[in-house]
């Protein structure tokens, strides 16, 4: 094993010294046992500053998948039924045209709230009370699960607030008692105290996207939160509690998690049993009873799939190119942080080059 962590601590060093990024981590575990943890570059694009192991960095969309997490902890307790309404648990929720809307559609995102609500400022997503209100009067624009479209933002308050209405508590502190403490992770914030501020790694993008500024605002990604670098560069946007999209956290912490979701578990702790995340993670249908590739909450993996070819592969990736997931078959658990947003960037060569020392197909 020692030779899959020299050759990944190489790519890492080589990828920073060719300029193809600027700071990087990856974490990996392999039945039961951390295989890899490496870590090289800089953590801001003016290089004062070297990427540590406990370097946090922006991973957008990897949030996702520990909210997901959240509900399969919750509903291991008893706590919550995929299938309930979630006006049970949010009844201020069940209004136009909501009412019969389910977890599980809010999970595998055919709920049809992708849109954000009308007259949001980058501000307001600081409140979460006020964007669980506003979310609250939101009608879907289809018929809820004849459909599924990305929920990039919206997904924050729709699983969120299910937690937080069941618990009594706020989305970072559930966070914290189900998933953060029994696993002893202290990389993982969905809004930063202000005392981790100098641990954020600076986020830079080579190319924006022009159409993304463009975009209407009300649309899943509006213009007013791009460049999404720079919004996440921003104390606002470190500090707005957004669980689809504001994670800040190690690929130490991304990785521990995976792994703790594996038969198994990590150092005895397992997180979900492997019951539960069977259920997880099958293939989700619409009520036509077309299939499609999500999980309750994560992506599932598919040919050409950074996750691998086998569906019962789960995860998230984010924009830029952050990325945590999880294989039963082979017990294999993978986190990656970066902060270069770039064509040539090499994590997903980073994770193959892992798979192949592993003989992980």
């Amino acid at each position: 094993m020692k030779d899959i962590q020299k050759k990944i601590q190489k790519m890492i060093d080589d990828a920073v010294d060719s300029g193809k990024e600027c700071g990087i981590q990856v974490t990996a575990y392999f039945e039961g046992e951390l295989v890899v943890d490496a870590w090289g570059g800089f953590a801001d694009p003016k290089k004062k500053k070297t990427v540590k192991a406990d370097t946090l960095f922006p991973v957008f969309s990897t949030t996702k998948g520990i909210a997901a997490t959240m509900i399969h902890v919750l509903a291991e307790e008893g706590k919550i039924d995929y299938d309930a309404k979630i006006a049970e648990y949010w009844p201020e929720f069940g209004v136009n045209g909501k009412k019969n809307i389910t977890v599980r559609q809010a999970l595998n995102h055919s709920a049809g709230l992708p849109n954000m609500p009308a007259g949001t400022s980058a501000m307001d997503l600081l409140d979460w009370n006020k964007m669980c209100a506003r979310m609250a009067k939101e009608k879907p624009i289809w018929v809820p699960g004849t459909k599924s479209e990305y929920h990039a933002i919206t997904y924050s308050w729709l699983v969120g607030e299910i937690a937080c209405c069941i618990e009594g508590k706020s989305f970072s502190r559930i966070m914290e008692d189900k998933i953060c403490h029994p696993l002893k992770i202290n990389d993982m914030y969905v809004g930063i105290p202000s005392s981790v501020e100098p641990r954020v790694a600076i986020l830079e993008e080579t190319e924006v996207n022009p159409d993304m500024l463009k975009s209407p605002a009300t649309s899943p990604i509006p213009g007013w939160i791009c460049p999404l670098h720079e919004w996440m560069n921003k104390p606002e946007g470190r500090r707005a509690c957004v669980p689809a999209s504001s994670g800040i956290m190690s690929a130490r912490a991304i990785a521990r998690h995976y792994a703790a979701l594996l038969p198994g578990g990590i150092d005895g702790v397992e997180l979900v049993p492997p019951e539960r995340m069977r259920i997880a993670t099958q293939r989700q249908q619409l009520k036509d009873k077309t299939f499609f590739n999500r999980g309750l909450g994560y992506g599932l993996g598919e040919n050409k799939s950074i996750l691998g070819p086998r569906h019962t592969a789960f995860g998230h990736g984010g924009y830029g190119g952050s990325i945590g997931f999880a294989d039963p078959k082979y017990r294999f658990a993978v986190g990656l942080t970066k902060n270069l947003y770039s064509k040539e960037a090499v994590g997903g060569q980073i994770i193959c080059e892992i798979r192949r020392m592993l003989e992980i197909p």
